[in-house]
């Protein structure tokens, strides 16, 4: 199916890169804010009503996945560059254990919260945006929750998740 979708596969790793292309919503076609809860890897609550009242940027990601290290450091650049501007929040997908996950963040310095979803279901309020394979993907969400911005595939540089996020800033 991925010869029809304009999505590259990888064969049987588990997962399908995007290209990494950015596609952004004009505020006037946004759909319903999108609802999430459920725990992150300290064993905190976290829901995405919580969070809203400024843009959120939620990356999803797997310890095993290798555009995900790749991408890693532009995210915690953008996290850097962007401030207390945006929150960010990590969505840990299909991975075996949280002790995989906790092992990722401490190596790669992950400056943000990860909801701990190891069957992918954290994925099912963003249907429509993200596949359930979409890993590496990130989405931007604007004040109010609303879908803003999505990149299918590993978010190609620090600039460009930054360029996103401000655009929604400037609404």
């Amino acid at each position: 199916m991925t010869g029809c979708s304009g999505l590259s596969g990888t064969g049987d790793k588990g997962y399908i890169s995007g290209t990494g292309v950015p596609v952004e919503v004009s505020p006037t076609a946004r759909e319903a804010a999108v609802q999430l809860s459920g725990v992150d890897l300290e064993g905190n609550e976290v829901d995405l009503a919580d969070l809203r009242g400024k843009p959120v940027v939620v990356n999803v990601w797997a310890s095993w996945c290798p555009p995900c290290r790749v991408e890693q450091p532009d995210l915690n650049a953008a996290h850097e560059e962007l401030g207390d501007q945006v929150t960010f929040l990590g969505l840990n997908i299909r991975d075996a254990s949280s002790d995989n996950a906790l092992a990722y963040v401490r190596n790669f310095d992950v400056p943000y919260s990860s909801v701990y979803s190891a069957d992918g279901a954290a994925l099912l309020p963003f249907a429509g945006t993200l596949t359930p394979k979409s890993i590496p993907s990130t989405v931007v969400l604007d004040a109010d929750g609303r879908i803003a911005a999505s990149v299918n595939g590993r978010v190609p540089t620090t600039q460009t998740l930054v360029s996103l996020v401000e655009k929604v800033l400037d609404e």
